[in-house]
């Protein structure tokens, strides 16, 4: 048994889990990412009092059942597999406060993750989200959400009623408008960048944007309706004069 309670296999091209570590009964954290992994043996439970499971850059296509036994897990990283679903077991993980899960073949949030009561941070980034479930309220405990690189073409509804988000990261999607975020009391930063977007969502005071028009205010700025005559002798390099001769004009905005 390792003194930190700590294993680390991580890059060792493993295609299976060495049967010995699970007699590490006290082990607290387990490491396997970027491995070649697609399946867990049974002998996993008897890790009652793993915290911390990194399953990251593997090869699973769907969630070992035996994962969603060890119910003391707090942190669980499943990104860069091929996961296109959550079994229902995963409920079963109450204590569960980070989930990974980045990098999939999601279509959709499995809605068995609203049911992880105390999850706090969420990534979800890079996958082909297109929406999420209106259930996701139900995680009053969450702070961070991740969702950039997904194919939301609106802002999700339902995050306008989660007043205890502190980051949302909605990077990356598809949004053409963003709704006014400045009721949401938590809220210290909003990653809206690189959606095709024609406003900044609105914020509170204090609140930091990331993404076009993050310094400047998102509302569009009075035009005056003030016109000034120009001709041609106003510009420094040469003009193609109007096919009616008429005067060149624009139109000022203040």
């Amino acid at each position: 048994m390792p003194v930190d309670k700590m294993v680390d296999l991580s890059g060792r091209q493993l295609r299976r889990l060495p049967l010995h570590i699970c007699s590490f009964r006290e082990l607290v954290k387990l490491y396997l990412s970027d491995n070649n992994l697609n399946h867990l043996p049974p002998e996993l439970e008897q890790l009652q009092n793993l915290q911390i499971l990194a399953l990251d850059f593997n090869n699973f296509k769907a969630l070992p059942l035996v994962v969603c036994t060890l119910k003391q897990l707090c942190i669980l990283y499943l990104g860069n597999n091929k996961l296109c679903s959550l079994p229902l077991e995963l409920r079963l993980l109450q204590n569960l406060k980070t989930l990974w899960i980045e990098s999939n073949c999601l279509q959709r949030l499995p809605e068995v993750v609203c049911e992880l009561s105390l999850l706090k941070t969420l990534h979800a980034g890079s996958n082909a989200l297109r929406a999420l479930p209106a259930q996701l309220r139900r995680l009053q405990e969450l702070r961070t959400i991740w969702l950039s690189g997904n194919l939301l073409s609106e802002f999700p509804p339902v995050l306008l009623d989660m007043p205890f988000l502190e980051v949302i990261d909605v990077d990356r999607n598809s949004i053409r408008f963003f709704p006014s975020l400045a009721h949401l009391p938590g809220l210290k930063l909003v990653i809206y960048d690189h959606n095709p977007c024609r406003n900044a969502p609105k914020v509170a005071k204090g609140v930091r944007r990331v993404g076009r028009w993050s310094e400047e205010t998102p509302e569009p700025r009075k035009r005056s309706g003030a016109v000034i005559e120009i001709t041609k002798d106003f510009f420094p390099f040469p003009l193609l004069p109007c096919e009616d001769n008429s005067q060149f004009t624009v139109e000022m905005k203040t």
